[in-house]
């Protein structure tokens, strides 16, 4: 840790070399407005609850030592990741649900664009996690808050303040949505950013690493945890507070050949009907469904591990 803090006061002591874009290779603090790929809305936001499941790809040497979303170089023999919405950089919790092999990665990227997956791996978490060869994996990905806070605060202290201004202001205005409405969950308190003083900020003491140019990168250390023998894959359409909701994606499903199951759940206080499809027996089958139903214009549409 005696090294950890000296090497961020060396970072903090000087200012961190600028990328071909202008912006400092040690990235800068991105959330970004909504987006929409492939005709699907994506709306990054600060969610220090994140956890959720699903299908993981990785990327690499076609992007090798190119600037990544927040302005950082991505190396694809660093822990790194890329995000649809996640706040860049954060740090995650990636955990194989078929292997239990587990890795916590700097999100500061953008992607995957691929509508079935939730996250995109650099090459060497793949390597980690047991999936390079075959290309995809089973995933639970949880944003660890704290640390996550703190890489936040640190990367606040070199965005330009025009950046920072549209980070920290007024929300955006929503993008347009289909006409059913997953019901929202409990709102998620903004915390206040932190304040630009140029103070130095200590890298997270519960995550092994180091910094490197100013960023704090995950060591290569995997964890072996315990997970469920036989995860099943679904294609999740949505979780509804109404009946009325149900009944209509229900039926919009079945125009299209896809029987669904319901089942209840709860977010915080809230009980909800979960509208799947599944179980299915593979990724490409997963892949299959949840594009005719994407098309069908169920855009909120995604798959799950359960």
């Amino acid at each position: 840790m005696v090294l950890l803090g000296a090497l961020s006061l060396a970072a903090c002591a000087q200012r961190p070399p600028a990328s071909s874009s202008g912006l400092p290779t040690s990235g800068i603090y991105k959330i970004g407005k909504p987006y929409q790929v492939a005709g699907v809305w994506y709306y990054p936001s600060e969610d220090f609850t994140y956890d959720e499941t699903g299908i993981a790809s990785w990327y690499g040497p076609d992007f090798h030592a190119k600037p990544t979303a927040n302005g950082e170089i991505y190396d694809q023999n660093e822990l790194t990741a890329a995000h649809k919405t996640l706040p860049m950089p954060s740090l995650v919790r990636v955990t194989n649900l078929d292997n239990g092999r587990s890795v916590v990665v700097r999100v500061n990227d953008r992607g995957p664009f691929a509508a079935g997956r939730i996250i995109d791996m650099s090459r060497r978490g793949a390597q980690l996690l047991g999936f390079e060869g075959t290309g995809t994996a089973k995933v639970r990905v949880q944003i660890l808050a704290e640390e996550s806070r703190a890489i936040a605060a640190a990367a606040r202290q070199g965005t330009p303040p025009a950046i920072l201004a549209e980070t920290d202001g007024p929300p955006p205005k929503p993008a347009p949505r289909g006409r059913v409405e997953v019901a929202e969950g409990p709102a998620v308190t903004k915390p206040t950013p932190a304040a630009i003083t140029g103070t130095p900020i200590p890298p997270p003491a519960t995550v092994p690493g180091a910094v490197k140019e100013g960023r704090f990168v995950p060591a290569p250390v995997v964890a072996e945890l315990p997970v469920k023998p036989r995860e099943q894959l679904y294609v999740q359409i949505g979780a509804f507070g109404t009946a009325d909701n149900v009944a209509r994606v229900r039926a919009r499903l079945a125009s299209i050949g896809q029987p669904a199951s319901v089942s209840q759940t709860n977010s915080g206080k809230q009980k909800l009907q979960r509208v799947r499809v599944g179980p299915l027996d593979s990724v490409d089958r997963a892949d299959a469904v949840l594009n005719q139903i994407l098309q069908a214009g169920l855009t909120d549409a995604k798959i799950v591990v359960d």
